[in-house]
């Protein structure tokens, strides 16, 4: 095997020296030898491999935000675990906003990293609850691997469904972490045979539960064979864990005959009838590594984390309308896929998070906004640990960055590079389902008004409309998801001080005009119907049901209808 010396006589920084299983920094003026087992990396190289990026994601109250907070706990990112229900004084860390303290639930996705067994790790919690899934989607696509949270007792759920097809359709690995088997859960084969019927994926249960509800004691490791018995703690805390033997006699003592011999016969039974575990088909979606535990008691989640992050690969390359590009490649580029207003209420600031794709990303440096055509400075990145931010010099493939947004950036913007000219794949849109008419209660509060109802749709929250040759006294405001109107009406009176006027209207559905033989004004419509326009001057129709379609065609021939994009 050959060696290398390095001398570093006057480096302006130490070197790292990156191999298959080593990483070492060389001091200044100091020399090492190092046996090559691989080429050597550059350290952007070494710090792009380290870095794991993935969302969480599942049907409300199964226990997702939880589970990140304890993330964050072994991370050492948080002294003491929130939680999202109960009675306790700590909110959960992601759930920042104060509607979702006030409510138990997360509203909006939230972007923390920390640091883990020499691993950099970006965390996306995303919102459960299906009234927010256009936020949890446009996540999605920031994302290189999912870990898909399951309520042990009620199993696959709706929201769960959906969200699962979003990741099948970008081909990325899902993990699958069985919670709350602290409390009475449903038959562990039961579970995976539903998630192998309901979603039509593969399972390879990597543990095995000992006992639910009180009776929970720990989990069997299938890959180490070793029986991790956990001890009962605070919940606020990390579990401690003893490792055992199945057949050791002293398992009889620790967890009960009657468990022992269960676990005898599970563990045969599992290991004659579960699929081969391949790697390959977990980091193509097509086989989900499943773990049971309990996010709230801590009981098996270190060692999931383990095994999440030994599993996992470091960025994946993206694809653009100029094919892929490489995530090692040193040239910096990152997309644009939220946009989040007055996340600090004293400087009532603008953030832009951009997902870095590739290279490394250097503070001050000059780069290329392909939408406007312009070259800019990004003078202060930061990163977050959800609503706290730290001024970064550099960022890598893989990481979550946010830079202050004056108004330039919109969602799915890309950003590279000058001198490279390419664009991310969109990250789609989608149809309002729910519409009401808003205007301010004080008419004083105008400029207020257009301001937030302006700076809340540029982030996707909402979809903005107007009447058209109307002013800007009253809007028509569209949303996925009813809960919206709530967030949207708290977040008018609480950051931009308006109390608002809201009436509802009957339309379900949205169509663009693509063509028209008239003037869109003069357009014969039916009273189920009506002309709106979006804030780029296009017209558009909100219709209720699907008769109004046929009737717009036949009555105005040469009407083109298009889904909004």
């Amino acid at each position: 095997m050959p060696k290398l010396r390095i001398s570093l006589a006057n480096p302006q920084k130490p070197w790292y020296i990156s191999t298959v299983s080593t990483l070492r920094q060389v001091p200044f003026g100091g020399t090492a030898d190092i046996l090559l087992e691989e080429p050597l990396m550059s350290d952007y190289r070494s710090e792009i491999q380290r870095r794991r990026t993935f969302a969480i994601i599942s049907h409300p109250d199964a226990g997702k935000t939880t589970l990140t907070e304890k993330f964050l706990l072994y991370g050492g990112a948080i002294a003491q675990a929130g939680e999202v229900k109960g009675k306790r004084a700590r909110a959960a860390t992601s759930d920042w906003m104060e509607i979702e303290k006030q409510r138990g639930i997360s509203v909006t996705s939230s972007v923390m990293q920390f640091q883990y067994d020499g691993f950099c790790i970006n965390i996306l919690d995303t919102p459960g609850h299906q009234d927010f899934s256009e936020d949890t989607y446009r996540t999605l696509m920031a994302a290189d691997s999912a870990v898909m949270v399951i309520d042990g007792a009620k199993g696959v759920e709706a929201q769960t469904r959906k969200l699962f097809k979003v990741c099948a359709m970008r081909d990325i690995p899902i993990f699958t972490f069985i919670n709350k088997m602290d409390r009475e859960a449903r038959d562990p084969f039961e579970l995976c045979q539903e998630l192998e019927h309901e979603l039509g994926i593969d399972t390879y249960a990597m543990n095995w539960p000992i006992g639910c509800g009180k009776e929970f004691m720990g989990v069997y490791d299938r890959q180490n064979r070793k029986v991790i018995h956990f001890t009962s703690n605070t919940n606020a805390r990390a579990a401690t864990a003893t490792q055992i033997e199945p057949d050791d006699p002293a398992l009889a003592d620790l967890i009960g005959a009657g468990k022992r011999d269960q676990l005898v016969d599970e563990i045969e039974l599992l290991d004659g009838a579960s699929c081969d575990f391949d790697l390959d088909r977990v980091r193509h979606g097509k086989l989900s590594p499943v773990f049971f535990g309990s996010a709230l008691t801590n009981f098996g989640v270190e060692p999931f984390l383990e095994a999440f992050l030994r599993m996992t690969t470091p960025p994946l390359n993206r694809m653009t309308d100029s094919g892929e590009i490489d995530a090692f490649s040193p040239d910096f580029s990152a997309f644009v896929f939220k946009i989040q207003a007055n996340m600090n209420k004293a400087h009532r600031d603008r953030i832009a998070f951009m997902r870095v794709c590739s290279g490394k990303f250097q503070r001050d440096s000059e780069v290329y906004h392909m939408q406007s055509g312009k070259k800019l400075r990004l003078s202060q990145p930061q990163q977050m640990l959800a609503a706290e931010r730290e001024i970064i010099d550099e960022a890598y493939a893989g990481d979550i960055i946010g830079v202050f947004d004056p108004g330039l950036f919109s969602i799915g913007d890309t950003v590279t590079v000058p001198g490279k000219k390419f664009r991310f794949q969109g990250i789609p849109t989608f149809e309002p389902e729910h519409f009401t008419r808003v205007s301010p209660m004080d008419t004083m509060k105008r400029k207020q008004f257009i301001k937030g109802t302006e700076q809340i749709a540029q982030e996707g929250a909402i979809q903005i409309f107007k009447v058209p040759f109307a002013g800007m006294e009253e809007v028509i405001v569209g949303v996925v998801g009813t809960l919206q109107f709530d967030v949207f009406q708290y977040r008018m009176r609480s950051e931009y001080g308006v109390e608002l006027r809201m009436a509802g209207l009957p339309y379900d559905h949205l169509r663009r005009i693509a063509a028209s033989p008239v003037e869109p004004k003069d357009l014969i419509l039916c009273a189920d119907a009506a002309l709106l326009e979006d804030f780029r001057g296009r017209s558009l129709i909100a219709y209720s049901g699907e008769w109004p379609v046929g009737y717009l065609l036949k009555h105005n021939p040469g009407l083109e209808l298009t889904e909004p994009d």
